[in-house]
């Protein structure tokens, strides 16, 4: 996978003079919580030199980059049936914009750019605009192929995200899961704004709880394709796949290290399901729980001296946490009889989780340190297997129970929902990766 990135296209340096140090500056609050979507324009794409065929390249840009942006949540894109500026005769630096025309329909931000193609294939330049201040902001340019015009894109977007924001996004990024085939269960992976469906998984079996090791590189999951349900790994770059853990009973995997030589795991090997730590080169095991009770879906918090995990030691299913070793086990949750699935934020300080909630699965946030739970969901379907997105601002769930199912994604407040794949026959287990080289 790498190397196929690396091959797409060739990035040109910044080019263009943007006004201060604009990487040291966050235009954007978005964690204030009077947040509000900024009004951004996109222009449509001017040819820069004469093109016999333009492919309607100047609106299939404009398009794809307002589709990017409103995914992000971000920002509220301006209707270009609103534009005042003669996009005929206006150009597309500072000089050749009218910025009063832009104010005046509310814009606070304008992106603009232009293309042209010749035998060394596809140029590109993009340049986002501080509509107020009237002064350019960011500029690339981005040479490939014409077939990478929408990596072109998303490569933007990027930038313009972390210049407005000072986080990258997450277009960089695949969302696993699993989807019903027939009688089987398949692992497939998707992009953050729903596109390239990939099939990972062909067993024609079931095939259950996708895992992403910290580099990308890796898929741990459960499979009976040899008639029990174990633990392999599949190597993405390669297509080859490892058995990790074939122990009689359940064999289910839960998060890696961040080194990707460890792999938290579930194995009932020895009657009750517990939690182990398995080094996966060599499948040692290092045992966490001893208790009389189930201990299944083991997270690890992100500086990895604690793990998150489900057990029904005090009756109903509830989320503990221990500490990296299996000591010091305390109970997180307190309201509702049945907990599961814990999710532990990027950031650290929340742990997402599914509740029942009037015989509803809905998703919800806590503290680390305990406390009232925030309900996320509310419609009166399954909402199941919350996954965080690499920022910690978006999580990734599946929907079922209304004749359909599917995956989405939500702003972590719970507002911005959209739909990432719809399916009739069942989606389940969303699993986010890792910002992807």
């Amino acid at each position: 996978m790498r190397n196929q990135l690396k091959m797409i296209f060739i990035l040109f340096a910044l080019f263009f003079t943007a006004s201060g140090d604009v990487w040291g500056k966050v235009y954007l609050d978005i964690d204030s919580p009077s947040f509000h979507k900024f009004p951004l324009a996109v222009a449509e794409f001017k040819p820069l030199a004469p093109v016999a065929k333009a492919d309607n390249l100047n609106t299939w840009f404009a398009d794809e980059l307002s589709r990017c942006l409103e995914i992000t949540g971000y920002f509220h894109i301006l209707d270009r049936k609103s534009f005042l500026e003669d996009q005929q005769k206006a150009g597309i630096t500072a000089e050749g914009i009218h910025f009063d025309d832009w104010t005046t329909i509310g814009a606070e931000y304008l992106v603009k750019g232009g293309f042209q193609t010749n035998t060394q294939g596809l140029t590109a330049e993009f340049r986002l605009f501080d509509v107020v201040k009237g002064e350019l902001v960011l500029g690339k340019r981005y040479l490939g192929k014409p077939e990478d015009k929408k990596k072109m894109v998303l490569r933007f977007v990027d930038e313009l995200l972390s210049v407005l924001t000072g986080e990258s996004g997450n277009f960089n990024t695949r969302i696993a899961f699993v989807k019903k085939n027939g009688t089987a269960k398949e692992i497939y992976t998707i992009n953050f704004d729903g596109s390239d469906l990939r099939r990972i998984t062909n067993y024609n079996s079931l095939t259950l709880a996708p895992r992403w090791s910290a580099d990308g590189r890796f898929l741990a999951f459960t499979s009976y394709k040899d008639g029990n349900p174990d633990i392999y790994m599949r190597n993405l770059e390669s297509g080859t796949t490892k058995k990790l853990a074939s122990y009689r009973g359940v064999n289910l995997p839960g998060s890696w290290s961040k080194n990707g030589e460890m792999l938290l795991v579930t194995l009932s090997r020895e009657g009750n399901a517990d939690i182990y730590d398995m080094n996966v080169k060599n499948s040692l095991l290092q045992r966490l729980t001893r208790d009389f009770s189930i201990d299944v879906s083991p997270v690890r918090s992100p500086d990895e001296k604690s793990v998150a995990f489900v057990s029904n030691r005090n009756g109903a299913p509830q989320v503990y946490i221990m500490e990296a070793d299996g000591g010091n086990v305390r109970l997180l949750t307190r309201q509702g009889n049945y907990n599961t699935t814990p999710a532990w934020s990027p950031r650290g300080g929340k742990i997402a989780y599914e509740g029942s909630v009037n015989g509803r699965f809905q998703l919800f946030l806590i503290d680390i340190a305990g406390g009232e739970p925030q309900q996320l969901t509310f419609d009166p379907w399954d909402h199941e297997s919350p996954s965080w997105s690499p920022d910690g601002r978006y999580l990734a769930y599946s929907v079922s129970g209304y004749g359909r199912s599917r995956i989405e994604i939500m702003n972590a407040d719970g507002k911005n929902v959209r739909v990432l794949y719809e399916d009739k026959d069942g989606c389940q287990s969303a699993a986010w990766s890792p910002r992807l080289k």
